[in-house]
């Protein structure tokens, strides 16, 4: 599952898949600590205009008695050659399920990859198998690229979207501003290692596009504190505005920025309660500079693009 952003990625993938093989899509919790319902954190209405969906909660409570009943409940899930496969096996899928009171009766080992929709659909009919759980999301990560302008149906509630506007008419007044996004915690670092000599990682395909053949540049993972100066005073002169908020889990830097950017211009760390809310406030910034390889910066890109909005990326623009 992994953390928001992995999860919006296959989102869009698990979307994509359940119109391909024509089923009702249940919409599942988004996994922090506890499960958070989907309608908690988006609409439901915009999805229903791209296929067939249902709460997960709704579907517990409504269609499973008849349609997935206790007794006759059969998980699916890819295992090895000859080998065996669990739905309920560590956190987070024990903890999963077990919030909405799911206890497998049967493992089914699938034998049909997503990406063959024809082969699915002819070895899981609806009618022998009305419901399909899977272990994980039938989509790939990063997002395909073809999934991608699925975006557009993602929409906050409105409880978050009310909490994103209230952050911005307070901090800047409803004047634009720039956002970026910093990663630079020891764990990315060490996970940026992994990126030398790789023409893909992670969600790089955002900003160097899914048919990339040259290795990452080394500055693009764990971009230096010069490069995220360099980039951020060119990003605010060009669009001359006057607030700069940043979104990072680990090192700020405001007190570098204020020495590039000088004290005209305010800089604003929110470190919210919940991190989508930074999310929220960086798609609707004037420009936002993001991470290429993370998918929380992707979270942002997705949603900039299918609005046609500029985005720049550390060691790349």
């Amino acid at each position: 599952m992994g953390r928001f952003g992995n999860q919006a990625d296959h989102f869009l993938g698990g979307l994509s898949f359940t119109k391909s093989v024509n089923r009702t899509l249940v919409l599942p919790a988004f996994r922090t600590y506890k499960n958070i319902p989907f309608d908690e954190w988006f609409k439901v209405e915009p999805l229903e205009e791209y296929h067939k969906v249902i709460l997960a909660e709704d579907f517990m409570a409504e269609l499973a008695p008849e349609h997935w009943p206790v007794g006759e409940r059969t998980g699916f899930c890819y295992a090895p050659r000859g080998g065996t496969c669990e739905m309920k096996n560590g956190n987070p899928f024990t903890n999963f399920w077990d919030e909405y009171g799911v206890d497998f009766d049967e493992i089914h080992p699938l034998q049909a990859y997503y990406a063959d929709t024809q082969n699915f659909m002819d070895l899981y009919p609806p009618d022998k198998y009305p419901v399909l759980a899977l272990r994980g999301a039938p989509a790939a990560f990063p997002v395909a690229e073809e999934d991608v302008p699925l975006q557009k149906y993602i929409q906050w509630s409105d409880k978050i979207q009310d909490e994103i506007d209230h952050h911005i008419h307070k901090l800047f007044n409803d004047d634009p501003y720039v956002g970026i996004h910093l990663r630079n915690g020891a764990d990315w670092e060490r996970a940026c290692e992994h990126a030398k000599d790789q023409m893909r990682y992670m969600a790089s395909p955002q900003c160097l596009g899914y048919k990339n053949y040259e290795k990452l540049p080394a500055n693009l993972c764990y971009p230096s504190t010069t490069e995220v100066l360099r980039l951020t005073k060119k990003v605010v002169e060009e669009t001359k505005v006057k607030h700069l908020f940043i979104a990072t889990d680990q090192k700020n830097l405001m007190n570098e920025l204020k020495g590039v950017l000088g004290s005209e211009i305010n800089i604003v760390h929110l470190d919210p309660h919940l991190p989508i809310i930074d999310i929220g406030i960086l798609q609707k910034s004037e420009h936002f500079i993001g991470n290429c390889v993370s998918s929380f910066t992707s979270s942002v890109t997705r949603d900039r693009l299918v609005k046609e909005k500029p985005t720049s990326f550390w060691g790349y623009s």
